[in-house]
This record gives C-alpha cells, structure tokens and sequence, in this order.
C-alpha cells in the first residue's frame, strides 16, 4: 500500500464518529438525589434496596417498583443514553426524567 494511500485511511479512522455505540447498561448507577443502584442482566438492585428481576437489554431496563418502595407498582423504564449516562421514567410517558450517571468506585 502506498504512503498516501496509508495517509488517506488514517485520515478516515480519525474522523469517524468514536461515541456511536454505547456500551451496556449493566454496573452502578447513581443519581445528584443520593440514590444508586445496580443492573446486572435481567437482576436489579432497585434505589430503595429491593433485589428484583426486570426486562433487560443492552441498552435498556424496564421494572415494576416493588412493594414497600416509593411509587409501589409504578413501571420504571432505563434507557442508556451513553457509557455514563442513563435516563429514567417512573410511571406515565410524561413523567419527568431522571439522569443516572455511572458510580464512582463504591467502598460500600
């Protein structure tokens, strides 16, 4: 290959888009309120403690908030927006939405 060519494909590389897929929504989430939690396949450590199953994909989490939770019953859905950000609904389509950002590493 020869040296333009070379210069040419390097070129490319470096101006193509490097943030077009994020990568799963599974980890520590918390919030600027103090709450956490954590998502690792279809299993949720939901912000009020409750260990529970939900519908997982990759880039999404839907669940029911658990009895004895605030908004008991409520559908909750999680949608990654991008490696350190996730953006959250608790019960209708016009409920307000809610930013999670990746945890610092947690001692506890």
């Amino acid at each position: 290959m020869s040296y333009r060519r070379l210069l040419l494909l390097a070129a490319l590389l470096l101006a193509a888009p490097t943030s077009a897929f994020a990568d799963a929504i599974d980890g520590d989430w918390c919030a600027a309120d103090g709450q956490h939690m954590t998502i690792q396949g279809p299993a949720i450590v939901t912000p009020g403690g409750a260990r529970i199953e939900g519908r997982y994909d990759r880039h999404g989490f839907d669940y029911v908030v658990p009895p004895g939770e605030a908004g008991a019953g409520d559908s909750v859905s999680i949608l990654l927006r991008g490696e350190y950000l996730a953006v959250s609904r608790q019960g209708g389509a016009d409920a307000p939405p809610k930013e999670w950002r990746r945890c610092a590493n947690r001692t506890s």
